[in-house]
């Protein structure tokens, strides 16, 4: 029976990036504009929050231990045991609008994010690729807010969303080599209410989507066709992970800042919501091997 709580009452002012780590049994997320990294156990104790010197947009545990964080200029380091954020690539010097946004760790180890721009307004972002060894490469550019990447089961399909043209895209990913090949529409949201922001891709393939101003989950089949809608208790939703010791539970990011010059009259805005009972399984999310 689904079944939808709240697991932190934290109202954050952007929460995003929750991601569940199947080796510690935690849930890791930020608070893009705190900012913060926070973490907590599958019971919601044993909490833990890192302080960042910038707009956070998303983060990737590393195989070595502690985590690469994306900051609103460039790919930094964080030291879990010392707080110590340390700069690997600044990737818009001198340039205001572009910043840092979310993220995700693909099948082999390495880092994928994207960036956005400030406003929401125009194609000022890059989609980058953060090697093991440390290297960073371009992936595309022209995009007004980069979200949502995830990747097929298979690792060979990279799904990304551009929330400012309310599309998802879907990339032909080399696995050997971390390159970008065809892109194609995978799924547009203009015939739906909101925009799509966070997503991850379950066991069976299917991409979820979070349909940010609007409040729902939209799981999409591997053709891009709506499967199922979920319909959640604020609108201001961002991003999802599968977690738990099952991987069967969607944990849920929402923020509390105004959007549109309007408040949110729901009292969870900004809350981190447990959902119980959808019948599907996550993926475990690989760490960064640098």
């Amino acid at each position: 029976m689904l079944r939808i709580e709240v697991f932190s009452s934290d109202r954050n002012e952007l929460g995003e990036g929750p991601l569940w780590d199947v080796e510690q049994q935690r849930l890791y997320w930020i608070d893009s504009y705190a900012p913060a990294v926070y973490s907590c156990d599958a019971n919601g104790g044993d909490r833990k929050t890192w302080k960042m010197p910038e707009p956070i947009g998303s983060m990737a545990l590393r195989a070595k231990g502690g985590a690469i964080v994306s900051l609103r200029n460039g790919f930094y380091t964080l030291d879990f045991a010392t707080g110590a954020v340390e700069l690997l690539h600044e990737t818009h010097p001198g340039e205001l609008r572009p910043r840092l946004n979310d993220g995700k760790v693909d099948r082999q180890g390495r880092f994928i994010a994207g960036s956005m721009d400030f406003e929401e307004r125009d194609p000022v972002g890059t989609l980058y690729r953060l090697d093991p060894d440390l290297s960073l490469h371009t992936l595309d550019t022209g995009i007004v807010c980069s979200n949502g990447p995830c990747f097929s089961p298979d690792g060979a399909t990279l799904y990304f969303a551009d929330t400012g043209t309310r599309k998802i895209h879907a990339y032909a990913y080399d696995t050997a080599t971390g390159t970008v090949g065809s892109r194609r529409i995978f799924t547009s949201f203009e015939g739906l209410r909101g925009y799509p922001d966070g997503a991850t891709v379950d066991a069976e393939g299917y991409v979820w989507s979070v349909e940010v101003y609007s409040g729902r989950l939209i799981r999409f089949d591997p053709n891009g066709v709506i499967d199922r809608i979920v319909g959640l208790p604020v609108q201001s939703t961002t991003s999802i992970t599968f977690g738990g010791p099952e991987l069967d539970i969607a944990f849920v990011t929402s923020m509390a800042r105004p959007f549109n010059n309007q408040y949110h009259r729901e009292r969870e805005a900004g809350c981190m919501f447990a959902v119980h009972g959808l019948g599907v399984r996550g993926l475990p999310e690989p760490r960064f091997k640098g």
